[in-house]
């Protein structure tokens, strides 16, 4: 360990830059906000970063992985990635993939699944990594059709054969694409094994060569709430301009490059595992641990056996994450000490962490090494590659996004009592695949990108202390008093006064009197607390009188603490059965809730909150 590394843990300030920012008061009330600080050179692309630390450290682990956690961790060497891109990448070529037919990934993280991405980025051939819930949970599969129909793939990676054998069938008829597969199955499949041997073309070189900060790295899909998800244009430029922010603003990561070690099972079919996460690893020459596991039930276990056996330089999560995390560490001595110890911090969805949780964190931490591990955040979009903002600095609670990265813009602009913040920059996507009406929809007159938040500063007098979250401003409402209701903020303090029955909560009351609540309920909790066993019956577990009545004084909790007033609380809650649907659009794989996309689907469930003489919603006690 270097001295660097150890003044690190002990001193948050020598982890990053010291936040420097710009505002630009303009007489139509908009403010402009950017850094300081202009952005560095940045490579050419992704690949250049691969070559480069093949170079330089050839026999550093680049990823690792393994099948179970009772089995050791499988590696492959920066020099062997680089070898097997370029194998694959000659086999790219000879079957005449292009932007116009892309690489399709339809399964989770694995270490093929990385190379085979890089092979077709490294000559200029898109990715699309598509999530393996709309191929494994989804039952009708649209949603996967209408993608491939866009991207009209070349060649198309699963894992294995078997368990994508009815999304496969699905979308057959639909495109020429080869099927590629990550294990020899005995099916039809070309193996991936295969293709990454395939000997190397001069080919390889000069379509390296050719890739520019223009060229098309990933196309990217959102999570639309309704109709077929967008596919995102992801550039090299955006995404190597964007880790060069990363890094002016952790500046830990230049000068200990050798001590990068993530552990992390966030998606690559999102901006955050994927552009964030994964590359950050591979921009700086880091190691990366596949973590097989997930905060979800039945998983995490897997996540925590893993956490045992590496620990990282940084812990990302989200939510719910931290959430399974904290009731771990309360738990495990070891574990916590070790975890404490050699984390330099923790990194979480600034939006969308509850402040119990913070301050569960804060108390462990304190508890355990006698000081607090820095808590840190980031904001943006898979428009925005991700990064827009970066918290830098050590906030004093949860919800503070940072501030504009190096190179980025931010326009704040009045909307209502809101700020609506519009972004632009090197990091920003030209737009969306074969959707040019959609692409004008998405900029301003001055070519800003309209992401749809709001954010509210920590101090307008003093910028550099950062922006919080405020919001969709599409997602606001207004009761019948003219009251403007905050979504965004309602439902993170919701979360923290009904913690921890509420696994997440959907804010309804629409041109009502008063707020109310939807609850997805964290069905261990309730049944931990009404004394159920594992067996019982999820309804059986909601109809409980001790679970209701606990749901009733975080009503009361959450009233109080915002001073009664009818925007800040919410009067009723319904306690939802039925878990958040895939196929609906209702959450994301990283477990992020669709508000829109509930409300429209549980009409239902709304009416039943609106219904005075329903004794199926829960009153806030007192």
């Amino acid at each position: 360990m270097t001295t660097a590394a150890v003044i690190s843990r002990n001193d948050p300030t020598a982890l990053f830059a010291t936040p420097e920012v710009v505002a630009d008061r303009r007489a139509d009330g908009s403010i402009i906000v950017k850094s300081a600080a202009p952005l560095q050179p940045h490579a050419r692309c992704v690949g250049d970063w691969l070559e480069h630390w093949a170079r330089q450290t050839p026999d550093r682990i680049f990823l690792g992985e393994r099948a179970s956690v009772d089995a050791p961790w499988a590696t492959v060497s920066y020099r062997d990635a680089l070898r097997q891109v370029h194998g694959a990448a000659a086999w790219i070529l000879a079957r005449g993939l292009s932007a116009e037919r892309p690489l399709v990934i339809l399964s989770d993280n694995s270490v093929d699944h990385a190379l085979f991405a890089l092979a077709a980025m490294h000559v200029g051939v898109p990715v699309a990594a598509i999530s393996p819930a709309y191929s494994l949970v989804s039952k009708d599969f649209d949603k996967l059709k209408s993608m491939v129909k866009l991207l009209d793939p070349g060649a198309i990676y699963v894992s294995s054969v078997k368990p994508f054998a009815a999304a496969l069938a699905a979308i057959k008829p639909l495109h020429t694409a080869d099927i590629v597969s990550g294990d020899a199955d005995g099916s039809d499949a070309i193996s991936f094994g295969s293709i990454a041997a395939t000997p190397e073309m001069g080919a390889v070189a000069k379509a390296f060569a050719a890739v520019g900060p223009d060229t098309i790295a990933k196309f990217l899909f959102t999570s639309g709430s309704t109709g077929t998800p967008k596919a995102v244009i992801n550039t090299q430029r955006m995404l190597t301009s964007s880790q060069q922010a990363k890094a002016q603003t952790w500046t830990f990561l230049e000068s200990v490059r050798e001590d990068l070690v993530i552990l992390d099972w966030l998606p690559w079919s999102h901006t955050f595992g994927a552009n964030h996460n994964f590359n950050l690893v591979l921009r700086n020459g880091g190691t990366l641990y596949i973590d097989g596991g997930k905060p979800a039930p039945g998983l995490f276990a897997t996540s925590l056996a893993n956490l045992r056996s590496v620990m990282p330089t940084v812990y990302f999560n989200v939510p719910r994450g931290f959430d399974m995390l904290i009731a771990a560490l309360r738990g495990d001595d070891e574990l916590r000490r070790k975890f404490f110890g050699e984390v330099k911090f923790a990194f979480y969805a600034g939006a969308a962490l509850p402040q119990n949780l913070w301050d569960a964190m804060e108390e462990l931490s304190i508890k355990t090494t006698g000081r607090a591990l820095p808590m840190v955040s980031a904001w943006g979009s898979t428009e925005t590659s991700p990064l827009a903002t970066d918290c830098h600095f050590q906030a004093k609670r949860s919800g503070n996004i940072g501030v504009p990265i190096p190179g980025t813009e931010l326009k704040l602009v009045p909307s209502g009592d809101k700020l609506e913040v519009r972004v632009r920059g090197p990091n920003v996507t030209p737009g969306y695949w074969k959707a040019p009406e959609l692409t004008a929809q998405a900029f301003d007159a001055e070519g800003f990108y309209l992401i749809g938040d709001a954010v509210t500063f920590a101090d307008p007098d003093r910028p550099e202390l950062g922006l919080f979250f405020d919001g969709r401003v599409a997602e606001d409402f207004k009761l019948n008093s003219g009251t403007w209701v905050s979504v965004g903020t309602l439902r993170v303090a919701g979360i923290t006064a009904l913690a921890p029955f509420a696994q997440d909560i959907v804010v309804t009351g629409h041109g009502g009197d008063h707020v109310r609540f939807l609850v997805f309920p964290n069905i261990a909790a309730c049944r931990a607390h009404a004394g159920l066993p594992d067996s019982a019956d999820v309804h059986e577990v909601i109809a409980n009188e001790k679970v209701r009545a606990a749901i009733a004084q975080g009503l009361a909790k959450l009233k109080a603490q915002s001073g009664g007033g009818s925007s800040a609380h919410a009067t009723r809650a319904l306690l939802l059965a039925e878990p958040a649907s895939v196929d609906g659009g209702e959450i994301t794989d990283k477990g992020y809730i669709n508000q829109r996309a509930v409300l429209t689907r549980r009409a239902a469930a709304v009416e039943v909150l609106e219904d005075d003489a329903s004794g199926e919603w829960i009153g806030c006690a007192g």
